[in-house]
């Protein structure tokens, strides 16, 4: 846009500067803005879908880390293992550090998530090595969230249908393949998102009853086909039992090799411990 104008002195050229200014502003701004909103519902909308691209995908391999602080406390428990989304099945091996004493590490502990429900072996507790206890999710504090030593994927995945608020970061690398992925970065509302899911609506809701903060900051990692890479959340939860402030939970899942075969079957009746189980939620 081009602006004639004539005049004498600093004065006249001032007000003609700021005419074009103006002007050039008046032209551009709300174009831009429009298209800065469009490009935002985008992101959103990606982010939020992210639960129903991951069940297409159909399988992948998992790492999980959960990292817990409490006070000057900080503890890390690792996981590995596979997902079958369209079945809702999954198996994780996880690796609890050693305790505050400075003993050796625990066994493994093996987890199979399955709907509604969560299969744990070597539990410790005075549960038999050979037995396993099962625990129904949405009769914990979390809905398993966290309680379990690592996040479920599909649930993780669910809890970003409630993002709100979603900035684009930019370009990274995935791990492990060094794949292109997305960057994203918000905050998601558990109630919210418990209440559009598809897949793990009952342990959400039993999530937004029992976490402090039910804003949850995230940032997860999408690649081109949208799929799932890697996600970090922040969750924050209700005051520990026995005492201190709040718990803060650092869940980060990492998603690779999909459509890998992932076989997983539920425990035999006969092989679950039929005794009393102490179960600790959020």
């Amino acid at each position: 846009m081009v602006v004639q104008w004539r005049g004498r002195g600093r004065g006249a050229g001032a007000v003609a500067l700021g005419l074009v200014a103006g002007l050039t502003a008046g032209c551009s701004g709300p174009g831009t803005v429009a298209a800065d909103e469009r490009s935002a519902a985008r992101h959103l909308a990606l982010v939020q879908r992210t639960a129903d691209v991951l069940v297409r995908s159909g399988s992948s391999r998992a790492r999980t880390s959960l990292e817990t602080a409490n006070g000057g406390t900080r503890v890390t428990i690792r996981g590995s293992g596979g997902f079958d989304y369209g079945a809702r099945l999954g198996r994780l091996r996880v690796v609890l550090p050693a305790d505050a004493a400075g003993e050796a590490g625990h066994r493994p502990v093996t987890e199979v998530l399955a709907p509604g429900e969560l299969y744990l072996k070597n539990r410790g507790a005075g549960v038999p090595s050979d037995k396993w206890v099962r625990i129904h999710t949405a009769a914990l504090a979390d809905g398993n969230l966290v309680t379990g030593g690592a996040t479920d994927p599909l649930a993780a995945a669910e809890l970003l249908r409630g993002a709100r608020r979603v900035t684009y970061v930019g370009e990274a690398r995935a791990e492990g393949d060094g794949a292109l992925v997305r960057h994203y970065r918000g905050t998601a509302d558990i109630r919210r998102a418990a209440e559009k899911a598809a897949h793990v609506r009952g342990a959400l809701l039993a999530a937004a009853r029992g976490f402090r903060a039910r804003s949850v900051p995230f940032d997860v990692f999408l690649d081109e086909r949208g799929r799932l890479r890697k996600v970090r959340h922040r969750f924050t939860l209700s005051q520990v039992p026995g005492g201190g402030g709040e718990l803060q939970v650092v869940s980060t899942t990492v998603l690779y090799g999909f459509g890998a075969r992932v076989d997983v079957e539920l425990p035999p009746e006969r092989d679950i411990y039929s005794g009393a189980v102490a179960v600790t939620g959020a």
